[in-house]
């Protein structure tokens, strides 16, 4: 075997040579053949296929006729050239993309060993060079590979802090080289999705799965843009750290904070635009700490906190903008703590909060401005808090309390602007509490108390200015309660005297020259 062995490359070396010879030999033997066969057509179509007898070709026509027979022949083969370069470089880049893929699975599995370390100094390390692996990823599955397994990493359970006592000193360092690791991890990603979407390092666009992970670190997304991919929140635990959304742009995609829960910290998306994306607070709790939306535009997209409950803290839309899509707070409890639209605008969409509950705490709509958004109540219950609407300017759009329960809140519109649109108190009921109208103008548009229901508690228009056919009590019943008018100026409401009765009820207050008119 090994006498056969010997000789065997340099037959082979001849006998691809003799192949490549023989291959030229008959390349040139067809572009002459071509090329001849392009100077006869040519001859032919200029009718000169008898020139023995009737014409003659002089020297240079016959020479321009030679030139552009082998023109034509040597384009011919530059095309092929052009087409068999391309190929190579399709091949050549093939096998650099498999080089590169190979290369890469050698340092992830490196990387995923040391990140597997019982050291958190290796763990350290391998969070870095997974970090690096996927900024040099030959592309993006591979890049979202990296990405899963740091943010597999922070769903891992870990053992909490046992506390600063010199009994658990070993323990207690190991937590927080553990927790630095962690933090390290939510630094790194907060600055890759930072960084504009196409540069070198970018990780917007990729899926990022943070699933019940608890976030004690600082985050930042200042003028981060989730144009695709999902991002995932669901059932994080935000409990004293600072995680900032301030400028970013949602315009695609899934952001999911469903079931989160925000114990502490503050989350601010201050000056953020939602443009087309689906942001979702499904089923959030609002325990503590500070959650932010000033100055952030609503322009398409839905943003959902449909059954999400406020038992403490702080959630601000502050001077913020509503001109599109859908905010819904549907069925979402308010127990405690505050929420504000102090100073928003809402110009156009929908914000909804039907069958919400306001039990306790504050809501805020002080110096908002209605001139063109749905913004609905219908159906929900104001038993214990404080919902103000002072000194709101209601311009256009629709402003619904249609079915809403009044059994224990404060309500106020004090000072408030009604222009335009329109303003319903549809089939409400107002059993207790206190509703106010005081200092309210009523120039233009409708506010309706159509059919709604005043069986106990307190609903005052004291000062109040109202302007022919702005305000209606037809199909109100007034049973119980007190429904004061005092000081209030101008023709009366539709419908109000007719509701009143004859005679007025003690727990009634009308001006006197509404009295007159009472028959």
């Amino acid at each position: 075997m090994a006498e056969n062995r010997g000789p065997r490359p340099i037959y082979d070396r001849e006998l691809r040579l003799w192949k490549v010879g023989r291959a030229l030999s008959v390349t040139f033997v067809a572009a002459v053949l071509v090329a001849g066969g392009v100077f006869y057509g040519l001859v032919y179509v200029l009718d000169f296929q008898e020139i023995d007898t009737a014409k003659r070709l002089d020297a240079k026509t016959l020479f321009d006729l030679v030139k552009l027979s082998f023109g034509v022949v040597a384009g011919a083969g530059a095309l092929v050239a052009l087409v068999v370069a391309y190929r190579r470089q399709r091949v050549d880049e093939a096998g650099a993309h498999r080089e590169a893929t190979r290369l890469h699975t050698e340092r992830f599995s490196q990387a995923v060993e040391q990140l597997g370390s019982d050291s958190p100094a290796v763990q350290l390390g391998g969070v870095h060079a997974l970090a690096g692996l996927a900024d040099d990823a030959p592309d993006d599955s591979l890049r979202q590979t990296c990405i899963d397994v740091l943010c597999a990493y922070l769903q891992l359970p870990f053992t909490p802090d046992p506390g600063d006592v010199p009994a658990h000193q070993e323990e207690h360092h190991r937590y927080l080289a553990l927790r630095k690791v962690r933090h390290t991890i939510l630094r790194l990603i907060g600055d890759h999705y930072r960084r504009p979407q196409g540069t070198h390092r970018s990780w917007q666009g990729c899926d990022l799965d943070l699933t019940g992970v608890i976030i004690d670190g600082p985050m930042d997304f200042t003028g981060a843009t989730f144009g695709g991919g999902r991002v995932s929140f669901d059932g994080a635990t935000f409990s004293g750290s600072t995680v900032t959304f301030d400028n970013a742009t949602f315009s695609d995609g899934l952001v999911s904070f469903g079931n989160a829960t925000f114990g502490g910290g503050r989350v601010s998306f201050d000056g953020a635009t939602f443009s087309g994306s689906m942001v979702s607070f499904y089923g959030a709790t609002f325990s503590g700490g500070t959650v932010t939306f000033d100055n952030a535009t609503f322009s398409d997209g839905t943003v959902t906190f449909y059954g999400a409950a406020f038992s403490d803290g702080l959630v601000s839309f502050g001077n913020a903008e509503f001109s599109d899509g859908t905010v819904s707070f549907g069925n979402a409890e308010f127990s405690d703590g505050t929420v504000t639209f102090y100073g928003a605008t809402f110009s156009g969409g929908t914000v909804s909060f039907y069958g919400a509950a306001f039990s306790d705490g504050l809501v805020s709509f002080g110096n908002a401005e209605f001139s063109g958004s749905a913004v609905t109540f219908d159906g929900a219950t104001f038993s214990g808090s404080t919902v103000t609407f002072d000194n709101a300017a209601f311009g256009g759009g629709r402003v619904s309390f249609d079915g809403a329960t009044f059994s224990g809140s404060t309500v106020t519109f004090g000072n408030a602007t009604f222009s335009d649109g329109l303003v319903s108190f549809g089939n409400a009921t107002f059993s207790d509490g206190l509703v106010s109208f005081d200092g309210a103008t009523f120039s233009d548009g409708l506010v309706s108390f159509y059919g709604a229901t005043f069986s106990d508690g307190t609903v005052t228009f004291y000062g109040a200015a109202f302007s022919d056919g702005t305000v209606s009590f037809h199909g109100a019943t007034l049973s119980d309660g007190t429904v004061s008018f005092y000081g209030a100026a101008g023709s009366p409401p539709h419908g109000l005297l007719d509701a009143v009765g004859t005679p007025v009820p003690a727990t009634v207050e009308l001006p006197a020259a509404w009295l007159s008119l009472n028959p």
